[in-house]
């Protein structure tokens, strides 16, 4: 089975569309669907986040090392190349990492170092439905950086079992929540 042949793929112009036409997203995946190897891949493959990277949030530091294994792999290379990650105490992005894997603590100290994000172009939440204190604070930082300093910057939230209308609504508003894409 090639990693094209997850179900994910069936959303690949769709989600494409999406970003291209706005700046946030809503994925619901089931698990072993392939959003948190191959979303990432579809985006930069797509060129959804210019010359920026593709940062993936998760929730567990062995989560991240063993994804952005997986994805570096897939692409050829090994972590700290095209692909890397970074949790507490190892470091594996550098500075032509196009895909970074990293917990939402590296993301918050990132966000005090630079406030900007200015090498980030797309920010997904992955595995949503595990939130917690630290996850919610990224992710109101993260839309409140997009509505004031960085409209470009892209968000993106995902997970098997979220409910998704609620976060929908919570990043666009009301009037106009973010789209919701549903993988079956």
């Amino acid at each position: 089975m090639s990693p094209r042949d997850l179900p994910v793929w069936q959303l690949y112009p769709d989600i494409l569309a999406a970003l291209r036409q706005g700046n946030q997203l809503v994925l619901v995946a089931a698990t072993g669907s392939g959003k948190t190897t191959q979303v990432p891949q579809m985006l930069l493959d797509g060129g959804i986040a210019g010359d920026k990277r593709i940062i993936i949030l998760q929730p567990r530091r062995v989560a991240a090392r063993s994804v952005a294994a997986r994805v570096a792999w897939e692409r050829g290379g090994k972590p700290g190349g095209e692909v890397g990650f970074q949790v507490r105490f190892e470091d594996r992005i550098a500075p032509d990492t196009r895909i970074g894997f990293v917990t939402e603590g590296i993301l918050l100290r990132w966000m005090q170092d630079d406030p900007e994000l200015r090498d980030v172009g797309v920010l997904i939440f992955d595995e949503f439905h595990e939130r917690n204190l630290l996850s919610d604070v990224a992710l109101a930082l993260a839309k409140r950086l997009q509505q004031t300093q960085r409209p470009d910057l892209k968000l993106a939230v995902m997970s098997a079992t979220l409910e998704a209308e609620p976060v929908a609504r919570y990043l666009g508003g009301t009037a106009s929540p973010a789209p919701v894409l549903v993988s079956e």
